[in-house]
């Protein structure tokens, strides 16, 4: 399977803002597309990422957002860039989505970690045991019942990480790396109790030394 770039995962979706947009506007769009940070463009050229925390200190919803001062206005990838990358970068910076940039520092797009990570799971790479990750709502989040549905196929969970689903507040996304790369029965098991999978790795193809090593670094940030 072909390596994915950040141009094969932008999200049509996520809509950037303009520096003449409102901070009362930025605000509404963070709330209508449930993301806590959203690129701000000056004409075509990437600005930085207006937040929820940046909107809370101002009180006058008609500021204009060229007047706000921007953050991560160097987080971003080029669209050639590997997705590994832009998973490693939403992890460093602690943000949903990464702007994408030409050369010319001219707006491409976003990719949400949401993408990246499911990009993630559908791809090869090498080493023991698989991934899965879950998505569901947080009342029937229980880690116990989860690994005893997998022990009961023969595997255990290696480590977990949980984090808020960025479209559904009301969802979390569970990542969980266990000890086979044998995943058909335990996701049918999980499936059968209602459990969405997003996404799924087996890690028994063949890499580059140089995709084990992406790999490797990208499960230290994710601690799975």
């Amino acid at each position: 399977m072909p390596a994915l770039l950040a141009e094969d995962l932008l999200n049509e979706m996520i809509p950037p803002l303009k520096g003449t947009d409102s901070a009362g506007k930025a605000a509404r769009w963070l709330d209508e597309f449930h993301v806590a940070q959203l690129p701000v463009l000056d004409n075509r050229v990437y600005r930085g990422l207006v937040t929820e925390a940046d909107l809370a200190d101002f009180d006058d919803p008609e500021r204009l957002l060229s007047e706000l001062p921007l953050g991560y206005a160097d987080a971003f990838v080029r669209p050639d860039q590997h997705f590994y990358r832009v998973m490693e970068l939403a992890i460093e910076n602690k943000i949903q989505l990464v702007p994408v940039v030409d050369e010319r520092h001219e707006y491409a797009g976003v990719v949400t970690i949401a993408d990246a990570l499911a990009a993630f799971g559908q791809q090869p790479a090498g080493g023991q045991g698989g991934i899965i990750v879950l998505s569901m709502e947080e009342r029937d989040y229980s880690l116990t019942q989860i690994s005893r549905y997998v022990e009961e196929n023969n595997a255990k969970i290696v480590s977990a990480l949980v984090a808020q689903d960025e479209v559904d507040p009301y969802r979390i996304r569970l990542t969980i790396k266990l000890n086979t790369d044998n995943l058909a029965r335990i996701i049918a098991t999980l499936e059968r109790f209602g459990y969405v999978v997003t996404a799924q790795f087996n890690g028994n193809a063949v890499t580059t030394e140089d995709e084990q090593e992406r790999y490797d670094a990208l499960l230290r940030y994710l601690n799975v």
